[in-house]
């Protein structure tokens, strides 16, 4: 418990997350405060950089930065404080809030605020590919063209915008060849993505690493090799119960500290949902730099 009630908080509020989502959600979230008589103050971001810097100002001023908003905005304020012994408050109000769905923090924005009320907080882990931190899952290959669909897409909320966005990116996919070095250790394949994972979920609650703990020191790199359309298609649906990986002929899954990817043509590494850098890419962990308030039975 940190006695996190006890001080002021800042809101940083992406007003058009999920859609317009956080702005929905902003009066009853003030509501719940209100009711709790918790000091709180909001701050609408403009930007990614806005968000960083109003987080940085909540911290200066000794309140606790809490994060309205999904997957981006979290990851670009969670990876800019990591390692400043700064605690991070959570509201989920973006489309896939796969990070809060890891860890277990209500998406219900009522049960949100009591969690952090409670101020229970656990130590997470941090990734960095080419210096670009980010919490949840690295990835790239087919991936990168699905995010890049799906970020376009501004008519569909949740995870259809990721089944609709893999639906289109499949149509015109052609398999890439991948090259993963750790240290001396070098592997090839042909086939779909490479995921780094910190996090177990991504795309609105697609299970792609189901082993993925963001407080163990290491990266799930997942792999999925040369298959056919179709039959990539039909086990598309086991992607969200996080079965997938018994298929050990087609997806690859091991444990790392560090890895080095490239591939035979270009492709934008995407990370909490947004582009995060380019091929190739050293993708790293940086254990425990982040304190996040979760509930209390996964603090």
């Amino acid at each position: 418990m940190g006695g996190f009630a006890e001080r002021a908080w800042t809101l940083i509020v992406n007003p058009s997350s999920g859609g317009g989502r956080a702005r929905q959600l902003l009066p009853r979230i003030e509501r719940a405060l209100d009711a709790r008589r918790q000091v709180f103050r909001v701050e609408p971001t403009r930007s990614l950089e806005h968000g960083i810097d109003l987080a940085f100002e909540a911290i200066d001023a000794r309140e606790i930065p809490v994060v309205v908003s999904g997957d981006g905005l979290l990851g670009a304020i969670g990876g800019a404080i990591a390692g400043t012994g700064a605690t991070l408050g959570l509201i989920p109000a973006g489309r896939g809030n796969d990070l809060a769905r890891g860890l277990g923090i209500p998406t219900d924005p009522v049960a949100a605020v009591e969690c952090l009320i409670a101020g229970h907080t656990r130590p997470i882990d941090v990734g960095e590919a080419n210096g670009q931190r980010f919490l949840g899952i690295a990835s790239v290959g087919f991936d990168s063209d699905a995010n890049r669909i799906a970020n376009e897409a501004r008519f569909l909320k949740g995870t259809p915008v990721y089944a609709w966005a893999a639906l289109r990116a499949l149509i015109g996919w052609k398999p890439a060849r991948f090259t993963l070095r750790e240290g001396e250790r070098r592997s090839r394949f042909t086939g779909y993505t490479v995921a780094v994972a910190n996090n177990g979920f991504y795309g609105g609650g697609m299970n792609i690493a189901p082993g993925a703990d963001p407080s163990d020191g290491l990266l799930d790199v997942v792999t999925i090799g040369e298959v056919g359309r179709l039959r990539f298609l039909l086990h598309l649906p086991r992607v969200f119960k996080g079965t997938h990986v018994e298929d050990e002929e087609v997806v690859t899954v091991r444990r790392t500290r560090s890895i080095e990817i490239s591939a035979s043509r270009p492709f934008t590494m995407y990370a909490d949902g947004d582009p995060l850098t380019e091929l190739p890419a050293t993708v790293r962990i940086l254990p425990g730099e982040l304190e996040l308030i979760v509930p209390e039975e996964t603090a």
